[in-house]
């Protein structure tokens, strides 16, 4: 991709805010979502809340040597997603089935909603498949970031993946986030539901709540600090450092916000894996 045309996608992404979105859904604008566009739960009538099971005591190490503790606010991810220690990573498993309604699990479904006004749906259906995130116990700044990847970069408390700012081919979501049903959610092709904005769902209970992890295990939280001001400082990657309920003593973290990148524009840590 030239610098050029690079230059033209950042630009069109930077144009996309909250309240461009809803103009564009309010015109209901007649391109059909295209099959570029970004893979059955349970009912639910509240967002997903702290587990009360997870895992915050020693858990044996894969290497086999001592043990390693499940950093304490893993127990805030849900019971959708199952949380363990295997050596210096901590290993989240999910099928990314969101737990609040869809237009995307299809009519018949328990959890089906009809499309919200402006919607243009895409073809794709939830899927549920297995996907496993390898995150560092402890995270660690890398030399240089890197780019956030195309597909899962993180993992909401919900269990449902995070997606970059981009579109298939790295394009912007300009005319992909009309496909996005009611708490900004949409599946690929291959059926996999995500989230690339902030996940309405879960900030309906908080704005600056602990939203999920990403692949270098930094912690992302609401489009809020704790008193409701607007994060600041933000750099490159969207995140800053400093203390937080979950982190008194300060740590690095990411925001959602309403501009590109809307969560993550590089990793910030030494990044881990997903298969």
């Amino acid at each position: 991709m030239s610098r050029v045309t690079a230059r033209v996608h950042d630009a069109l992404n930077d144009m996309l805010t909250r309240s461009v979105r809803a103009r564009l859904m309010a015109l209901a604008l007649a391109s059909a979502v295209t099959a570029l566009a970004c893979g059955g739960g349970a009912t639910s009538t509240t967002p997903t809340a702290p587990s009360t099971t997870a895992a915050t005591t020693p858990t044996t190490g894969g290497t086999g040597s001592g043990t390693t503790s499940l950093p304490a606010w893993y127990a805030q991810f849900g019971s959708a997603v199952q949380v363990s220690v295997s050596g210096s990573e901590v290993m989240l498993r999910t099928n990314s089935v969101p737990d609040h309604a869809s237009y995307y699990f299809g009519a018949g479904h328990a959890s089906y909603e009809a499309p919200h006004a402006g919607m243009q749906p895409n073809q794709h259906r939830i899927v549920g498949q297995t996907v496993t995130l390898r995150v560092p116990v402890t995270p660690s700044m890398a030399s240089t970031p890197t780019d956030t990847p195309l597909g899962p970069i993180g993992v909401a408390i919900n269990g449902v993946v995070f997606f970059n700012q981009y579109a298939a081919q790295r394009q912007p979501l300009t005319f992909e986030v009309l496909s996005f049903d009611r708490y900004n959610g949409h599946p690929t092709p291959t059926n996999q539901y995500h989230y690339h904005l902030e996940p309405l769902w879960l900030t309906q209970a908080g704005r600056s709540r602990l939203l999920g992890v990403l692949l270098d295990g930094y912690p992302a939280y609401g489009p809020a600090e704790a008193g409701g001001a607007v994060p600041s400082g933000l750099d490159s990657c969207n995140g800053h450092t400093h203390a937080t309920s979950d982190f008194p003593a300060g740590m690095y973290h990411y925001h959602f916000t309403e501009a590109v990148p809307y969560l993550a524009g590089c990793y910030h840590g030494v990044r881990g894996s997903v298969g």
